[in-house]
Protein backbone atom coordinates (compact mmCIF):
# COMPACT_ATOMS: atom_id res chain seq x y z
CA UNK A 1 0.00 0.00 0.00
CA UNK A 2 1.19 2.95 -1.22
CA UNK A 3 0.71 6.75 0.99
CA UNK A 4 -1.51 9.06 -0.39
CA UNK A 5 -0.70 12.40 -1.52
CA UNK A 6 -2.20 14.15 1.41
CA UNK A 7 0.57 11.99 3.51
CA UNK A 8 3.11 13.43 1.23
CA UNK A 9 2.18 16.55 1.65
CA UNK A 10 2.91 16.26 5.72
CA UNK A 11 6.31 14.69 4.49
CA UNK A 12 6.85 17.22 2.22
CA UNK A 13 6.53 20.20 5.27
CA UNK A 14 8.39 18.03 7.59
CA UNK A 15 11.02 18.22 5.36
CA UNK A 16 10.66 21.75 4.54
CA UNK A 17 10.08 22.36 8.32
CA UNK A 18 13.99 21.04 8.84
CA UNK A 19 14.97 23.38 6.30
CA UNK A 20 13.30 26.42 7.30
CA UNK A 21 15.05 25.63 11.07
CA UNK A 22 18.70 25.85 9.40
CA UNK A 23 18.37 28.94 7.93
CA UNK A 24 16.97 30.69 10.98
CA UNK A 25 20.16 28.87 13.29
CA UNK A 26 22.37 30.52 10.26
CA UNK A 27 21.88 33.82 11.96
CA UNK A 28 22.69 32.72 15.66
CA UNK A 29 26.16 32.04 14.86
CA UNK A 30 28.64 34.34 15.03
CA UNK A 31 31.92 32.19 15.74
CA UNK A 32 32.69 28.64 15.41
CA UNK A 33 31.98 28.14 19.09
CA UNK A 34 28.49 29.28 18.34
CA UNK A 35 28.84 26.40 15.33
CA UNK A 36 29.75 23.52 17.78
CA UNK A 37 28.75 24.00 20.59
CA UNK A 38 26.04 27.19 20.79
CA UNK A 39 28.01 29.29 22.45
CA UNK A 40 27.84 27.52 25.54
CA UNK A 41 24.35 28.88 26.56
CA UNK A 42 21.94 25.65 24.85
CA UNK A 43 19.33 25.98 27.81
CA UNK A 44 18.56 22.62 29.92
CA UNK A 45 15.30 21.30 28.39
CA UNK A 46 16.60 21.97 25.04
CA UNK A 47 19.79 20.25 25.47
CA UNK A 48 17.97 17.14 27.28
CA UNK A 49 15.41 17.04 24.55
CA UNK A 50 17.84 16.33 22.01
CA UNK A 51 19.73 14.28 24.15
CA UNK A 52 17.12 12.25 24.44
CA UNK A 53 16.13 12.49 20.51
CA UNK A 54 19.50 11.67 19.13
CA UNK A 55 19.86 8.61 20.95
CA UNK A 56 16.89 7.32 18.42
CA UNK A 57 17.04 5.80 15.22
CA UNK A 58 14.50 4.44 12.64
CA UNK A 59 15.96 1.02 13.83
CA UNK A 60 13.67 1.52 16.90
CA UNK A 61 10.70 1.36 14.43
CA UNK A 62 12.09 -1.94 12.25
CA UNK A 63 14.90 -4.35 14.58
CA UNK A 64 13.15 -3.29 17.64
CA UNK A 65 9.59 -3.34 16.34
CA UNK A 66 10.57 -7.20 15.49
CA UNK A 67 12.41 -7.69 18.88
CA UNK A 68 8.85 -6.09 20.72
CA UNK A 69 6.71 -8.24 17.85
CA UNK A 70 8.39 -11.54 19.10
CA UNK A 71 10.25 -11.25 22.83
CA UNK A 72 7.17 -8.56 24.34
CA UNK A 73 8.10 -6.28 26.81
CA UNK A 74 12.14 -7.51 27.42
CA UNK A 75 13.22 -4.81 24.95
CA UNK A 76 11.90 -1.99 27.22
CA UNK A 77 14.12 -2.95 29.77
CA UNK A 78 17.41 -4.06 28.73
CA UNK A 79 16.91 -0.89 25.91
CA UNK A 80 15.43 1.97 27.21
CA UNK A 81 15.20 1.12 30.83
CA UNK A 82 18.87 0.99 31.18
CA UNK A 83 19.02 3.95 29.27
CA UNK A 84 17.15 5.89 31.57
CA UNK A 85 18.79 4.50 34.85
CA UNK A 86 22.40 5.09 33.81
CA UNK A 87 21.54 8.62 31.97
CA UNK A 88 20.04 9.58 35.94
CA UNK A 89 22.51 7.73 37.92
CA UNK A 90 25.15 10.00 36.46
CA UNK A 91 23.14 13.23 35.83
CA UNK A 92 25.80 15.04 38.33
CA UNK A 93 29.10 13.23 37.28
CA UNK A 94 30.02 13.20 33.47
CA UNK A 95 27.63 16.12 32.52
CA UNK A 96 29.22 17.71 35.30
CA UNK A 97 32.75 17.41 34.18
CA UNK A 98 32.14 17.84 30.59
CA UNK A 99 31.15 21.54 30.84
CA UNK A 100 33.73 21.95 33.52
CA UNK A 101 36.16 21.20 30.70
CA UNK A 102 34.53 23.43 28.36
CA UNK A 103 35.18 26.37 30.41
CA UNK A 104 38.09 25.95 32.03
CA UNK A 105 39.93 24.59 28.61
CA UNK A 106 37.45 25.91 25.90
CA UNK A 107 36.80 22.65 24.58
CA UNK A 108 34.52 22.43 21.48
CA UNK A 109 35.40 18.30 20.49
CA UNK A 110 34.83 15.45 22.87
CA UNK A 111 37.76 14.66 22.10
CA UNK A 112 39.85 17.51 22.35
CA UNK A 113 41.05 17.12 26.06
CA UNK A 114 42.82 14.14 25.22
CA UNK A 115 45.65 15.62 24.49
CA UNK A 116 46.88 17.18 27.33
CA UNK A 117 44.70 13.74 29.36
CA UNK A 118 47.15 11.47 27.52
CA UNK A 119 49.31 12.70 24.21
CA UNK A 120 48.54 13.63 20.76
CA UNK A 121 49.14 9.54 19.81
CA UNK A 122 46.37 9.07 21.97
CA UNK A 123 43.69 11.50 21.18
CA UNK A 124 44.54 11.16 17.15
CA UNK A 125 44.08 7.73 17.19
CA UNK A 126 40.75 7.80 18.79
CA UNK A 127 40.02 10.81 16.43
CA UNK A 128 40.86 9.09 13.16
CA UNK A 129 39.35 5.51 13.69
CA UNK A 130 36.03 7.29 14.90
CA UNK A 131 35.82 9.39 12.16
CA UNK A 132 36.75 7.27 9.39
CA UNK A 133 33.92 4.40 10.51
CA UNK A 134 31.14 7.15 11.62
CA UNK A 135 32.12 8.37 7.41
CA UNK A 136 30.29 5.11 6.72
CA UNK A 137 28.09 4.59 9.89
CA UNK A 138 26.29 7.86 8.72
CA UNK A 139 25.87 6.58 4.94
CA UNK A 140 24.22 3.53 6.04
CA UNK A 141 22.02 5.50 7.79
CA UNK A 142 20.92 7.92 4.93
CA UNK A 143 19.88 4.36 3.16
CA UNK A 144 17.72 3.34 5.63
CA UNK A 145 16.25 6.43 5.61
CA UNK A 146 15.70 5.85 1.53
CA UNK A 147 14.32 2.34 1.95
CA UNK A 148 11.69 3.41 4.10
CA UNK A 149 10.85 6.60 1.39
CA UNK A 150 11.16 3.62 -1.66
CA UNK A 151 8.74 1.31 0.75
CA UNK A 152 6.07 3.77 1.05
CA UNK A 153 6.65 6.26 -1.79
CA UNK A 154 8.33 4.06 -4.74
CA UNK A 155 11.16 6.68 -4.79
CA UNK A 156 14.12 5.29 -5.91
CA UNK A 157 17.32 4.70 -3.36
CA UNK A 158 18.94 7.31 -4.94
CA UNK A 159 16.35 9.92 -5.03
CA UNK A 160 15.77 9.07 -1.22
CA UNK A 161 19.47 9.67 -0.38
CA UNK A 162 19.53 12.78 -1.94
CA UNK A 163 16.06 14.26 -0.50
CA UNK A 164 17.11 13.24 3.32
CA UNK A 165 21.03 13.89 2.91
CA UNK A 166 20.45 16.91 1.09
CA UNK A 167 17.95 18.77 2.97
CA UNK A 168 19.82 17.68 6.13
CA UNK A 169 23.20 18.80 4.37
CA UNK A 170 21.89 22.06 3.61
CA UNK A 171 20.64 22.55 7.32
CA UNK A 172 23.35 21.34 9.15
CA UNK A 173 25.85 23.64 7.00
CA UNK A 174 23.88 26.75 7.58
CA UNK A 175 22.74 26.32 10.94
CA UNK A 176 25.24 24.10 12.94
CA UNK A 177 24.47 23.02 16.43
CA UNK A 178 21.53 25.07 16.90
CA UNK A 179 20.21 23.81 13.69
CA UNK A 180 20.41 20.39 15.05
CA UNK A 181 19.18 21.04 18.64
CA UNK A 182 16.05 23.35 17.14
CA UNK A 183 15.38 20.25 14.44
CA UNK A 184 16.21 17.86 17.08
CA UNK A 185 13.19 19.83 18.80
CA UNK A 186 10.88 19.98 16.13
CA UNK A 187 11.45 16.39 15.25
CA UNK A 188 10.61 15.10 19.32
CA UNK A 189 7.11 17.32 18.90
CA UNK A 190 6.49 15.22 15.42
CA UNK A 191 7.15 12.09 16.86
CA UNK A 192 4.96 12.83 20.40
CA UNK A 193 2.39 13.53 18.19
CA UNK A 194 2.80 10.47 15.72
CA UNK A 195 3.39 7.93 18.83
CA UNK A 196 0.18 9.34 20.75
CA UNK A 197 -1.46 8.64 17.41
CA UNK A 198 -0.89 5.35 17.09
CA UNK A 199 -1.26 4.20 20.80
CA UNK A 200 -4.64 5.70 20.66
CA UNK A 201 -5.13 4.15 17.62
CA UNK A 202 -4.06 0.59 19.18
CA UNK A 203 -6.12 1.36 22.00
CA UNK A 204 -9.27 2.00 19.88
CA UNK A 205 -9.18 -1.04 17.97
CA UNK A 206 -8.73 -3.25 20.72
CA UNK A 207 -11.63 -1.89 22.63
CA UNK A 208 -10.88 0.75 24.82
CA UNK A 209 -8.00 1.54 27.41
CA UNK A 210 -9.10 -1.57 29.31
CA UNK A 211 -6.68 -3.49 26.90
CA UNK A 212 -3.32 -2.24 28.18
CA UNK A 213 -4.45 -4.66 31.30
CA UNK A 214 -6.08 -7.37 29.08
CA UNK A 215 -3.62 -7.04 25.83
CA UNK A 216 -1.34 -9.16 28.04
CA UNK A 217 -4.12 -11.87 28.44
CA UNK A 218 -4.06 -12.45 24.24
CA UNK A 219 -0.35 -13.19 24.17
CA UNK A 220 2.22 -15.84 25.33
CA UNK A 221 3.41 -15.86 28.87
CA UNK A 222 6.98 -15.46 27.92
CA UNK A 223 6.04 -11.79 25.88
CA UNK A 224 5.05 -10.02 29.22
CA UNK A 225 8.61 -10.98 30.77
CA UNK A 226 10.94 -8.67 31.90
CA UNK A 227 13.77 -10.74 30.94
CA UNK A 228 12.88 -13.17 27.91
CA UNK A 229 16.16 -15.16 26.28
CA UNK A 230 18.57 -14.59 24.64
CA UNK A 231 18.07 -11.23 26.31
CA UNK A 232 18.24 -12.12 30.00
CA UNK A 233 19.65 -10.64 33.13
CA UNK A 234 22.98 -10.88 32.04
CA UNK A 235 22.52 -9.42 28.88
CA UNK A 236 20.50 -6.19 30.34
CA UNK A 237 23.57 -5.78 32.83
CA UNK A 238 26.02 -5.92 30.21
CA UNK A 239 23.69 -2.83 27.91
CA UNK A 240 23.38 -1.72 31.35
CA UNK A 241 27.59 -1.08 31.17
CA UNK A 242 27.24 -0.32 27.34
CA UNK A 243 24.80 2.49 27.89
CA UNK A 244 26.62 3.71 30.59
CA UNK A 245 29.33 4.51 28.59
CA UNK A 246 27.35 5.60 25.60
CA UNK A 247 25.12 7.86 26.76
CA UNK A 248 27.56 9.65 28.88
CA UNK A 249 29.68 10.78 26.23
CA UNK A 250 30.94 7.70 24.07
CA UNK A 251 28.82 8.48 21.86
CA UNK A 252 30.57 11.89 21.05
CA UNK A 253 27.21 13.83 19.71
CA UNK A 254 25.18 13.11 23.33
CA UNK A 255 28.63 13.90 24.93
CA UNK A 256 28.67 17.32 23.12
CA UNK A 257 24.82 18.05 24.37
CA UNK A 258 26.62 18.39 28.00
CA UNK A 259 29.60 20.47 26.52
CA UNK A 260 26.67 23.17 25.31
CA UNK A 261 25.07 23.73 28.55
CA UNK A 262 25.63 26.94 30.16
CA UNK A 263 26.44 25.68 33.55
CA UNK A 264 26.72 22.28 36.13
CA UNK A 265 23.18 22.73 37.01
CA UNK A 266 21.40 22.84 33.62
CA UNK A 267 23.96 19.94 32.56
CA UNK A 268 22.58 17.87 34.99
CA UNK A 269 19.31 19.30 34.69
CA UNK A 270 19.09 18.14 30.94
CA UNK A 271 20.55 14.72 31.85
CA UNK A 272 17.52 14.10 34.21
CA UNK A 273 15.35 14.97 31.56
CA UNK A 274 16.55 12.56 29.49
CA UNK A 275 16.58 10.42 31.65
CA UNK A 276 13.30 10.36 32.52
CA UNK A 277 11.98 10.79 28.86
CA UNK A 278 13.47 7.04 28.68
CA UNK A 279 11.79 5.43 30.92
CA UNK A 280 8.63 6.82 30.34
CA UNK A 281 8.05 7.53 26.46
CA UNK A 282 9.31 4.30 25.02
CA UNK A 283 6.20 2.54 27.24
CA UNK A 284 3.69 4.40 24.68
CA UNK A 285 6.02 4.53 21.85
CA UNK A 286 6.17 0.45 22.23
CA UNK A 287 2.85 -0.59 22.86
CA UNK A 288 2.01 -1.08 19.83
CA UNK A 289 4.81 -3.06 18.82
CA UNK A 290 3.76 -4.94 22.21
CA UNK A 291 0.20 -5.44 20.72
CA UNK A 292 1.46 -6.21 17.01
CA UNK A 293 1.00 -10.24 17.37
CA UNK A 294 -2.78 -9.74 17.80
CA UNK A 295 -3.50 -7.57 15.51
CA UNK A 296 -1.01 -8.71 12.60
CA UNK A 297 -0.90 -12.69 13.46
CA UNK A 298 0.13 -13.82 10.41
CA UNK A 299 2.99 -11.64 9.39
CA UNK A 300 5.99 -12.90 7.42
CA UNK A 301 8.70 -10.30 8.67
CA UNK A 302 8.27 -8.98 12.64
CA UNK A 303 10.56 -6.04 11.02
CA UNK A 304 7.39 -4.88 8.96
CA UNK A 305 4.97 -4.72 11.99
CA UNK A 306 5.17 -1.00 12.79
CA UNK A 307 4.94 0.20 8.94
CA UNK A 308 1.89 -2.49 8.80
CA UNK A 309 0.50 -0.96 11.64
CA UNK A 310 0.69 2.16 10.52
CA UNK A 311 -1.22 1.82 7.22
CA UNK A 312 -4.40 -0.93 8.93
CA UNK A 313 -4.98 1.65 11.37
CA UNK A 314 -4.93 5.19 10.66
CA UNK A 315 -6.53 7.55 7.94
CA UNK A 316 -4.11 9.36 5.15
CA UNK A 317 -2.65 12.13 6.73
CA UNK A 318 -2.09 11.09 9.85
CA UNK A 319 0.11 7.54 8.11
CA UNK A 320 2.18 10.89 6.62
CA UNK A 321 2.54 11.69 10.25
CA UNK A 322 4.02 8.89 11.62
CA UNK A 323 5.92 8.08 8.53
CA UNK A 324 7.60 11.39 9.19
CA UNK A 325 8.22 10.57 13.01
CA UNK A 326 10.40 7.93 11.53
CA UNK A 327 12.96 10.22 9.10
CA UNK A 328 12.54 12.48 12.11
CA UNK A 329 14.51 9.80 14.59
CA UNK A 330 17.31 8.72 12.09
CA UNK A 331 17.47 12.36 10.43
CA UNK A 332 18.17 13.30 14.10
CA UNK A 333 21.11 11.07 14.82
CA UNK A 334 22.77 11.18 11.82
CA UNK A 335 22.80 15.48 11.90
CA UNK A 336 23.59 15.06 15.19
CA UNK A 337 26.57 12.70 14.39
CA UNK A 338 27.91 15.18 11.66
CA UNK A 339 27.94 17.92 13.76
CA UNK A 340 30.05 16.41 16.73
CA UNK A 341 32.40 14.61 13.68
CA UNK A 342 32.75 17.75 12.08
CA UNK A 343 34.11 19.45 15.65
CA UNK A 344 36.68 16.61 15.96
CA UNK A 345 37.75 16.86 12.21
CA UNK A 346 37.91 21.03 12.40
CA UNK A 347 39.41 21.18 16.54
CA UNK A 348 41.31 17.65 16.83
CA UNK A 349 42.54 16.47 13.59
CA UNK A 350 43.05 19.71 10.66
CA UNK A 351 45.23 21.69 13.31
CA UNK A 352 47.48 18.75 13.65
CA UNK A 353 47.90 18.85 9.29
CA UNK A 354 48.41 22.16 9.11
CA UNK A 355 48.60 25.18 10.95
CA UNK A 356 46.79 26.99 8.33
CA UNK A 357 43.71 25.73 8.93
CA UNK A 358 42.22 27.17 11.96
CA UNK A 359 40.07 25.69 14.48
CA UNK A 360 38.04 28.50 15.25
CA UNK A 361 36.74 29.84 11.84
CA UNK A 362 33.50 29.75 11.30
CA UNK A 363 34.00 29.40 7.57
CA UNK A 364 36.04 26.33 8.36
CA UNK A 365 33.13 25.00 10.58
CA UNK A 366 31.03 25.19 8.11
CA UNK A 367 33.34 23.80 4.62
CA UNK A 368 34.31 20.88 6.44
CA UNK A 369 30.86 20.13 7.77
CA UNK A 370 29.69 20.41 3.79
CA UNK A 371 32.71 18.21 2.66
CA UNK A 372 32.00 15.56 5.64
CA UNK A 373 27.66 15.60 5.13
CA UNK A 374 28.52 15.01 1.10
CA UNK A 375 31.00 12.51 1.38
CA UNK A 376 28.25 10.35 3.65
CA UNK A 377 26.28 10.83 0.88
CA UNK A 378 28.02 9.90 -1.65
CA UNK A 379 28.75 6.66 0.67
CA UNK A 380 25.07 6.27 0.83
CA UNK A 381 24.56 6.09 -2.76
CA UNK A 382 27.16 3.59 -3.98
CA UNK A 383 25.33 1.81 -0.41
CA UNK A 384 24.50 -1.26 -2.90
CA UNK A 385 28.20 -1.92 -4.26
CA UNK A 386 29.52 -1.71 -0.46
CA UNK A 387 26.89 -5.01 0.55
CA UNK A 388 28.28 -6.83 3.40
CA UNK A 389 31.15 -4.47 3.24
CA UNK A 390 29.50 -2.06 4.54
CA UNK A 391 27.73 -3.94 6.94
CA UNK A 392 30.98 -5.28 8.93
CA UNK A 393 32.22 -1.56 8.96
CA UNK A 394 29.32 -0.55 10.48
CA UNK A 395 29.99 -3.93 13.39
CA UNK A 396 33.48 -2.71 13.90
CA UNK A 397 32.35 0.78 14.89
CA UNK A 398 29.89 -0.47 17.48
CA UNK A 399 32.86 -2.38 18.14
CA UNK A 400 35.13 0.82 18.62
CA UNK A 401 32.72 2.56 20.79
CA UNK A 402 33.48 0.68 23.86
CA UNK A 403 36.95 0.96 24.02
CA UNK A 404 37.19 4.55 23.03
CA UNK A 405 34.75 5.41 25.78
CA UNK A 406 36.49 3.61 28.49
CA UNK A 407 39.66 5.60 27.90
CA UNK A 408 37.56 9.01 27.58
CA UNK A 409 35.23 8.52 30.27
CA UNK A 410 37.40 6.58 33.09
CA UNK A 411 39.99 9.51 31.56
CA UNK A 412 37.97 12.21 33.59
CA UNK A 413 37.91 10.30 37.31
CA UNK A 414 40.84 10.85 39.45
CA UNK A 415 41.19 7.74 40.87
CA UNK A 416 42.50 6.61 37.37
CA UNK A 417 44.79 9.18 36.73
CA UNK A 418 47.23 6.55 36.62
CA UNK A 419 46.05 5.67 33.54
CA UNK A 420 48.28 6.68 30.96
CA UNK A 421 48.42 6.85 27.05
CA UNK A 422 49.51 3.10 27.40
CA UNK A 423 46.66 2.60 29.18
CA UNK A 424 44.34 4.07 26.92
CA UNK A 425 45.76 2.35 23.87
CA UNK A 426 46.36 -1.07 25.18
CA UNK A 427 42.31 -0.99 26.00
CA UNK A 428 41.80 0.07 23.08
CA UNK A 429 43.73 -2.42 20.83
CA UNK A 430 42.32 -5.27 23.43
CA UNK A 431 38.57 -4.28 23.09
CA UNK A 432 39.27 -4.84 19.33
CA UNK A 433 41.00 -7.83 19.60
CA UNK A 434 37.96 -8.94 21.85
CA UNK A 435 35.57 -8.46 19.35
CA UNK A 436 37.39 -10.40 16.71
CA UNK A 437 37.17 -13.23 19.32
CA UNK A 438 33.88 -13.51 19.50
CA UNK A 439 33.15 -13.35 15.68
CA UNK A 440 35.23 -15.74 15.24
CA UNK A 441 35.14 -18.26 18.27
CA UNK A 442 31.90 -19.65 19.94
CA UNK A 443 32.10 -17.50 23.33
CA UNK A 444 28.88 -18.82 25.32
CA UNK A 445 26.24 -16.81 25.87
CA UNK A 446 24.69 -13.85 23.96
CA UNK A 447 25.64 -11.72 26.73
CA UNK A 448 29.05 -12.67 26.96
CA UNK A 449 29.40 -12.42 23.80
CA UNK A 450 28.33 -8.78 23.80
CA UNK A 451 29.72 -7.60 26.79
CA UNK A 452 33.37 -9.13 26.09
CA UNK A 453 35.06 -6.52 23.97
CA UNK A 454 33.86 -3.76 27.09
CA UNK A 455 34.92 -6.17 30.02
CA UNK A 456 38.47 -6.97 28.09
CA UNK A 457 39.15 -3.15 27.43
CA UNK A 458 38.30 -2.34 31.04
CA UNK A 459 40.59 -4.63 32.73
CA UNK A 460 43.19 -3.74 30.64
CA UNK A 461 43.09 0.10 31.30
CA UNK A 462 42.46 -0.40 34.87
CA UNK A 463 45.01 -3.21 34.89
CA UNK A 464 47.99 -1.55 32.97
CA UNK A 465 46.86 1.87 34.62
CA UNK A 466 47.31 1.12 38.13
CA UNK A 467 50.42 -0.90 37.89
CA UNK A 468 52.29 1.97 36.17
CA UNK A 469 55.48 2.99 38.09
CA UNK A 470 55.50 5.85 36.28
CA UNK A 471 54.88 9.55 38.19
CA UNK A 472 51.71 11.01 36.40
CA UNK A 473 52.54 14.38 34.70
CA UNK A 474 51.21 17.66 36.30
CA UNK A 475 49.31 18.55 33.14
CA UNK A 476 47.29 15.58 33.98
CA UNK A 477 47.11 16.07 37.44
CA UNK A 478 46.23 19.26 37.24
CA UNK A 479 43.30 18.75 34.23
CA UNK A 480 42.11 16.35 37.33
CA UNK A 481 42.27 18.41 40.09
CA UNK A 482 40.41 21.68 38.51
CA UNK A 483 37.29 19.28 36.86
CA UNK A 484 36.61 17.53 40.10
CA UNK A 485 36.65 20.98 42.56
CA UNK A 486 33.75 21.63 43.07
CA UNK A 487 32.13 24.72 41.69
Amino acid sequence: MKLTDFDLIIIGLFFLLMLAIGIYSYFKNRSAEDYFVAGGNLPWWLSGISHHVSGYSGAVFVAYAALAYTHGVSIYFWWAFTIGLTVLASAKVFPVLWVRLRKLFQIQSPLEFLKMRYNLWTQQIMAWSGVLLKLFDIGAKWASIAILLNVFTGISLSVGILISGGISLLYITFGGLWAVVMTDFAQFIVQLLAGFVMFWAVLDYLGGVESIITLWYQLPDSNSLPFHEPYGIGFALAFLFINFLSYNGGQWNLATRYISSNTEQQASKAARLSGILYLIWPLILFFPMWAAPVLLPDIADPSQSYGELTMLLLPSGLVGLVIASLFANTMSMTSSDINTISAVITRDILPNISMKLKPNSLTTARVITFIFTTMTILIALQYEYFGGILGLIISWFGALVGPIAIPMLFGLIPAFRSCGPLAAISSMFAGLAAFVLTKNVEVGSYALQVSLPLMVSFLVYVTIGLSSSKKVPKKVNSLLDQISKTS
